[in-house]
């Protein structure tokens, strides 16, 4: 099979490594399988594997996530037997991809709960199919923008990363940054944009009784992150606010976290709640589309209606306080559920299986 996918950027979001592992897997397995991306580069460029082919639509970075020059001219030459369009400026292209390449089927994805732009909207109803990586984007799919049900399908994200023990982890970062074995370590691992909301984390850590020992390490890049270094200097957090930069694999921070915490207002399944999930850490989380389907509800994990900062700390003081029996068993409900849900082999082979139905004979 000649698979398409269609990417705006490798940025270092979970979108794109999600592109990357089924591209990656897809092409393991002996399907020609080409990453188109607008433009050129990018932080998870190097995760590509030899065997995917790539291709760049700007000849130059021009830093515009949009532009996509001689897309419909550059598909039909690569002529794949299906189209899958992956982020949200891939998506707004779906509807004329498929107006301009009839016979194999165009799926578009939804994998964000922020407002979607008229084409996105308009490629929702023009392209053959739709994935939603969870539920409740699925029922936004049909009750907000008037999708037919048997026009969407339910396939989440899949673990990136193992959750594999990794020898030293713990001790070494946890001197790098100057926690003791005492220290409670919550973590956010997101890009720094608006939507994620770390600034919000740092407002509610800053509530924490003052005897606590406690650091918030927030791992990522991106346009807030200045806001957020002036938010924790203003409110003299230096000490305990550790901003951890990308991190090409976080799997030793989730081994060095006592909670994972997140405060975006805008996904549609977490990728980093859900590797935090595999490596056996409880969340505390504001509600959003989807994040309740990262763990367990009221077991392995506690969704906030957002901006109840108070529930949110009585959770996280309730978690650091309990016990370790009750840590154990909890961590280990947490890395089954992830593993059954979320298992990479399981969401590649649903990909192929649905490329299979859509295509025509």
């Amino acid at each position: 099979m000649k698979i398409l996918i269609v990417q705006d950027f490798l940025r270092s979001g979970g979108t794109e490594r999600q592109s990357i592992l089924l591209a990656n897997a897809w092409a393991a397995a002996g399907h020609a399988t080409t990453l188109l991306t607008f433009r050129p580069g990018g932080k998870l460029a190097s995760t590509v594997t030899p065997s995917v082919r790539r291709h760049a639509l700007q000849a130059f970075d021009f830093g515009l996530d949009w532009y996509a020059p001689r897309l419909r001219a550059t598909a039909t030459a690569l002529a794949p037997d299906v189209i899958l369009c992956m982020g949200r400026m891939a998506n707004c292209y779906g509807a004329s991809l498929q107006s301009s390449h009839p016979r194999p089927p165009v799926i578009a994805t939804l994998r964000t709960g922020k407002p979607l732009p008229g084409l996105f909207r308009r490629s929702l109803h023009r392209v053959r199919h739709i994935v939603a990586n969870s539920t409740e984007a699925r029922n936004a799919l049909t009750e907000k923008y008037q999708v037919p049900p048997q026009k969407t399908s339910v396939i989440h994200n899949a673990l990136v990363f193992p959750a594999g023990a990794v020898t030293g982890a713990t001790e070494d970062h946890r001197a790098r940054y100057g926690a003791t074995a005492a220290t409670k370590i919550f973590l956010c691992v997101a890009m720094f944009r608006p939507e994620k909301n770390q600034r919000e984390l740092i407002e509610i850590m800053a509530g924490l009784p003052a005897t606590l020992d406690w650091q918030l390490w927030l791992a990522g890049e991106g346009s807030a992150r200045r806001a957020c270094e002036d938010l924790v200097a203003q409110q003299q957090l230096g000490a305990r606010v550790k901003f951890l930069g990308f991190q090409a694999a976080p799997t030793a921070l989730y081994q060095c976290a006592d909670v994972a915490v997140h405060a975006s207002w805008s996904e549609a399944l977490s990728n980093f709640l859900i590797e935090a999930q595999a490596a056996g850490l409880p969340a505390v989380v504001y509600q959003a589309q989807g994040m309740e389907e990262c763990f367990i509800p009221g077991v392995t994990g506690w969704a906030v209606a957002r901006g109840d900062r108070a529930t949110f700390r009585t959770n996280l003081l309730q978690l650091i306080s309990t016990d370790p029996i009750t840590s154990r068993k909890r961590a280990d409900q947490a890395a089954k559920f992830a593993r059954d849900t979320f298992d990479p082999d399981r969401q590649v082979a649903a990909y192929l299986q649905l490329f299979r139905q859509l295509s025509p004979p």
